[in-house]
């Protein structure tokens, strides 16, 4: 008996008439488009391999060409569509053969390599290249295959060191070219220049001039929006490569050219890393992260022509850092009413900013208040070390800063009518550059229409449409220049000048214009303080307030709060003495509350007058008499038909004045106050005094029941209620 051969020992012939069956695939890749025009003979021998299937036996039409990949990198295979289709018609059993040139066209990463050998030893797919015939199902023609496969990537590997370490090594020089941004072309000796445009160096210049005005990108875009400024862009590919068009500004592009180094002067490289976790699928250009710029691979300074200096890029980042809405910024100025928001420090517990929370307009309380969360925030213990109403906290503050700034009214005057004059000048050179190239294209095209040949209609009826659409441009832009000159000449007149003036020397009644946004207000605050420190007296109405203006000189000062109770009140117990001074001397609550005014008490509340209520109220808890003087309550005569008083009403229905009192606080009587303001008058015809009558009649209780025992359509509505004014 013949002895079986050891299984490793039946790979002399790996072919077997299952595999001629099913399909040979032919798979064809070039890891770029530049690979498949230049590297034609590459593609030739992966073409040739069908050839070398029909010699191993399979039938021409049996044998199929998948090119799905040409132009496509290996290093992934969620973007190959064609390795795709392989690893699909593999697991289906269809395809008894795969050939390639070399592992390295079917997979660079060993994740994808093992995957099509698992699934080709599953489905019994032989894999060929030009040393041989492999069975993934034979241990060593599938670890000789597993060899080939980590050669294949760890060749990526060196390839892609290689290539990192060469552009590394150029960038260190500066000589390696990367992408320029708005404003710049490169020579054909790669020396980086000025847009040789006059117009797109101007609008580089404007974009970098508005942000140090306004201070935020948003209000950079609004403004060139508004004004119908549009950005240089030269194309980076195709057919119009290098060509200059304009396009309508964005937010990214903006953002992109306050962060850029270029502007500053830089040569950067390494700005920004990949991240395998932000990768998405089918898409190599994701997964970019900015990198800090002290970790920046390159940073050479003074190699490219500057727009701006140094110091000017570092204060546009540390602006841009410090608009972000997150807890270490104060962010950006908005138009909420917290003056203080971003600025105020907690001087109890460390210097902790202070948050802001706003109220509903129906609330009692003010529009917003301040306090420090610090402790329940992070330890979850204790109540906020202060609150603080915002509103009087707000005002005191703003009133320092004009009082700082009013003995330079003049100054601020005259700097106010050489900006608006310099912002004017500035747009009106753009509209001056945008005509002078609407002229040069109309007459550009009128020349093409002049020197091309009449009887060459095919071409003239073109050209006649070029150079009509170039006159309708024209036309456009010329209207457009002539209303903004209109409306905002370059040189301000003289009544534009006289107002600037006023409104300097009034400055408290410019902070408080309707024109002027809290935005505004919040940016002046910001652009001369930089920190408001507070700390609140004891539970009294008094805070200390330390202003830190910018430069760092402090300015300390002592404002008032509103607080809760008379009690709080630093100075109650001479409120007190007081009180029961003008009380002993036989005053009227309405007398004891005008002399504490006179004497510029003020109560605890929101208001900054004692009224008669609040006196009696506090002679009530000291248990002091107050005189009150007996007047004498016009009777309510000659009100007119259909009207009563209180007390003619209680007399027609037979009820209390009190009940008809508590009817109409419920809403139940339609009244309105009397001209006096003491009184009430109640509106009731016939009809009204029956339905009265018919709620009087029924008895205690019948309304409550009603509202849950009734059905929803039966339930007493708003009809039954009167309305009271």
């Amino acid at each position: 008996m013949t002895p079986r051969a050891p299984v490793w020992g039946r790979s002399e012939n790996r072919i077997r008439p299952e595999h001629r069956d099913r399909a040979a695939v032919v798979y064809v890749r070039q890891s770029s488009q530049r690979q498949v025009l230049e590297h034609a003979e590459s593609t030739r021998m992966q073409y040739a391999l069908a050839e070398r299937a029909v010699a191993l036996g399979w039938a021409r039409s049996r044998v199929e060409v998948i090119d799905d990949d040409l132009g496509v990198s290996a290093a992934v295979a969620d973007s190959r569509a064609g390795f795709a289709r392989l690893v699909t018609e593999v697991t289906m059993g269809r395809v008894g053969l795969v050939l390639g040139t070399e592992m390295s066209r079917l997979a660079r990463t060993g994740r994808d390599w093992h995957q099509l050998i698992e699934l080709c030893s599953l489905s019994g797919t032989l894999l060929a290249d030009p040393d041989g015939v492999y069975d993934p199902g034979y241990y060593n023609d599938r670890l000789l295959l597993g060899l080939k496969g980590t050669i294949s990537e760890c060749e990526l590997h060196l390839i892609r060191q290689r290539m990192a370490g060469g552009k590394l090594a150029k960038a260190e020089r500066g000589e390696l070219a990367v992408p320029l941004p708005i404003g710049y072309v490169r020579r054909p000796s790669g020396e980086v220049v000025f847009d040789p445009d006059e117009q797109a160096r101007s609008t580089v210049r404007l974009v970098f001039d508005l942000f140090d005005r306004l201070g935020t990108l948003n209000a950079v875009l609004r403004h060139l929006a508004d004004n119908g400024v549009q950005l240089p862009v030269r194309s980076r590919s195709g057919p119009d490569k290098g060509e200059l068009a304009w396009a309508r500004p964005t937010r990214e592009t903006l953002q992109i050219m306050l962060h850029n180094p270029a502007y500053a002067g830089y040569y950067a490289y390494g700005r920004r890393r990949t991240d395998a976790r932000r990768k998405r699928p089918g898409r190599p250009g994701t997964g970019r992260v900015v990198r800090c710029m002290d970790d920046w691979d390159v940073l050479l300074p003074d190699r490219v022509p500057a727009y701006i200096s140094r110091d000017r890029y570092a204060a546009n980042l540390a602006r841009l850092d410090a608009n972000r809405q997150v807890a270490a910024c104060p962010g950006a100025a908005r138009e909420g009413s917290a003056l203080l928001a971003g600025l105020l420090r907690c001087g109890r517990c460390g210097g902790h900013r202070m948050t802001v929370s706003y109220h509903s307009p129906p609330s009692r309380f003010p529009a917003h208040n301040y306090h420090c969360a610090y402790l329940p925030v992070n330890y979850g213990t204790g109540r906020p070390c202060q609150h603080i109403a915002g509103p009087a906290l707000d005002r005191y503050v703003a009133g320092q800063l004009l009082d700082a700034v009013a003995p330079a009214a003049l100054e601020v005057s005259l700097h106010a009518a050489a900006q608006a004059e310099a912002e004017r000048a500035e747009l009106d050179t753009l509209w001056r550059q945008r005509l002078e190239r609407a002229r040069y294209a109309a007459d550009r095209a009128r020349r093409q229409y002049q020197l091309a040949e009449p009887e060459n209609r095919l071409v003239v009826r073109q050209l006649e449409t070029d150079w009509e659409t170039a006159l309708a441009e024209l036309g456009r832009l010329e209207a457009g220049y002539q209303r903004f000159t209109e409306s905002r000449p370059v040189r301000l007149s003289a009544a534009e000048r006289g107002s600037l003036a006023a409104l300097a020397r009034d400055l408290p009644a410019l902070w408080d214009a309707e024109t002027t946004s809290q935005a505004d207000r919040k940016e002046l605050l910001r652009t001369l303080v930089e920190a408001v420190t507070v700390a609140t007296v004891g539970d009294s109405e008094l805070v200390d307030v330390t202003i830190t203006w910018a430069g760092g000189h402090q300015t300390h000062g002592r404002a008032t709060r509103p607080v809760a109770r008379l009690d709080q009140l630093s100075y109650y117990p001479r409120l007190v003495e007081r009180v029961t001074e003008l009380a002993g001397r036989g005053l009227s609550s309405r007398q004891i509350a005008e002399a504490l005014n006179a004497d510029g008490l003020r109560p605890p509340k929101r208001t900054d007058r004692f009224g008669p209520g609040q006196i009696l109220t506090l002679t009530r808890r000291l248990g002091i008499r107050v005189h009150h003087p007996r007047g004498t309550r016009t009777a309510l005569t000659n009100l007119g038909p259909d009207r009563y008083s209180v007390a003619e009403l209680a007399v027609a229905l037979q009820m209390p004045t009190a009940t008809i009192y508590n009817w109409i606080y419920r809403g139940w009587i339609t009244a309105q106050r009397h001209p006096d303001g003491r009184s009430w008058v109640i509106v009731a015809d016939d009809a009204e005094m029956r339905r009265l009558r018919e709620r009087r009649d029924r008895p205690p209780g019948y309304y409550t029941r009603a509202r849950w025992t009734a059905p929803p359509a039966e339930r007493t509505g708003p009809h039954e209620e009167g309305t009271q004014t």
